[in-house]
């Protein structure tokens, strides 16, 4: 940790704050967030409500605390199976060649030139808001896992000509076994900063969705809480902590992501030139 870079430890502070936020926070709190009319409706924030509450008596902290682990959820679950898939079938691609290659690439491309954005708001308008965060999240990795496929596989092509592979095919090892003990290694790196990224992009396409209405709308995110904010017009009536808390929640973990992303290419990169 001391040879990390000043991206490197400023984002992964700031995602430290925010993963003990949603996560570590919720554990002292009994309530539900959710729940309508627990607390007065639209005081300000105070020692016993940091951010106030909402016109609908919910403590806007614990709703931000829930909505950024649900958030989160998405995010990590959306990045864990699109990198794994991805690199998985992009390495098989790499390393097998031939029709299995042909196979796999012409699947990973199809999905790549295929907008999901238009068929994920398809799909959220058949079920006006009522589907599960589930739903959205397996449309996300169905649409994401093609990214790391094809970058793996180039990775893959390059290192199957290496000659510690021939050896480790002459000694007799499996596919599998080359894929993650020989060469899973060598783009470990890319793998991790390709999860960081998915989690950024699935965060950013709930988020999006959710302001205009068209998420899960019985589950709390940093979208959906915008998305109450403006139904019940908390700009208009100067109600910022309700409405601004999600925004720069938002912000913070775009910018913590896109350090740590970053930083710890950097950091790869060095440990690689020594």
């Amino acid at each position: 940790m001391k040879n990390w870079n000043f991206r490197l430890k400023t984002g992964m502070f700031i995602l430290g704050v925010f993963l003990i936020l949603g996560f570590i926070a919720p554990l002292f709190h009994s309530g539900n967030p959710l729940e309508w009319g627990t607390y007065t409706k639209n005081l300000k924030p105070s020692s016993m409500h940091i951010f106030g509450t909402t016109n609908l008596g919910q403590d806007t902290f614990w709703l931000l605390a829930k909505s950024v682990q649900n958030s989160f959820i998405i995010g990590i679950m959306v990045a864990f199976f699109a990198t794994l898939v991805g690199a998985l079938l992009g390495l098989l691609a790499g390393f097998k060649g031939g029709a299995l290659d042909r196979i796999i690439t012409v699947l990973s491309d199809s999905f790549i030139v295929i907008p999901y954005l238009p068929i994920l708001i398809l799909f959220q308008s058949i079920m006006k808001g009522r589907e599960p965060l589930l739903f959205m999240t397996v449309i996300l990795i169905i649409f994401n896992w093609p990214w790391p496929a094809r970058q793996l596989r180039s990775m893959a092509l390059s290192l199957s000509e290496r000659e510690f592979i021939n050896t480790a095919i002459f000694s007799g090892q499996g596919t599998f076994k080359i894929i993650v003990k020989e060469i899973f290694p060598f783009v470990a790196g890319w793998s991790v900063a390709n999860f960081v990224n998915t989690i950024l992009v699935a965060i950013g396409a709930e988020s999006g969705l959710a302001v205009i209405g068209l998420s899960s709308n019985e589950k709390a995110t940093l979208g959906t809480m915008i998305y109450w904010a403006n139904q019940h017009q908390a700009m208009l009536a100067e109600r910022w902590w309700w409405i601004g808390s999600p925004v720069l929640a938002i912000a913070l973990i775009f910018i913590a992501l896109f350090l740590t992303m970053t930083g710890y290419q950097q950091y790869s990169a060095l440990r690689r030139g020594k």
